[in-house]
């Protein structure tokens, strides 16, 4: 069974900070943490289309694995891929997938805004 709309939306807002922006019209979802994209979300195509970063060499391992992946669509192809969410495509790798760019993009935000994230999001302030 192909992953639905209501449980990628929760899953990708589950992590901290992230925002559901509509900077390219109604037709794609594009989630942000400090003002960066991780996901983009065709939620009007069928299968659903998910678009998300990855380091240079994952993009081409990941479209080796799996037939639904391949190079981002309308993005830098080096750095992004772009995933058919059909039934095929294992919710579990969905989700690497989801958290491994926003893990990515984290990881690339200067010091300052990084640790301020990593605060804001610690259970009681820790």
């Amino acid at each position: 069974m192909s992953p639905n709309l209501d449980a990628l939306r929760h899953r990708l807002l589950s992590l901290p900070a992230s925002q559901e922006t509509y900077p390219f019209g109604p037709e794609v979802m594009v989630f942000k943490v400090a003002d960066k994209m991780f996901a983009l979300l065709a939620w009007q195509e069928n299968p659903l289309r998910l678009s998300v970063k990855a380091e240079p060499q994952q993009v081409l391992w990941w479209q080796q694995c799996y037939p639904q992946i391949g190079p981002g669509y309308h993005l830098n192809k080096r750095h992004w891929l772009t995933a058919q969410l059909d039934e095929a495509l294992p919710w579990e790798t969905i989700c690497r997938l989801m958290g491994d760019s926003y893990a990515l993009v984290v990881a690339g935000l200067p010091k300052g805004r990084r640790q301020a994230l990593q605060a804001a999001s610690r259970p009681d302030g820790c």
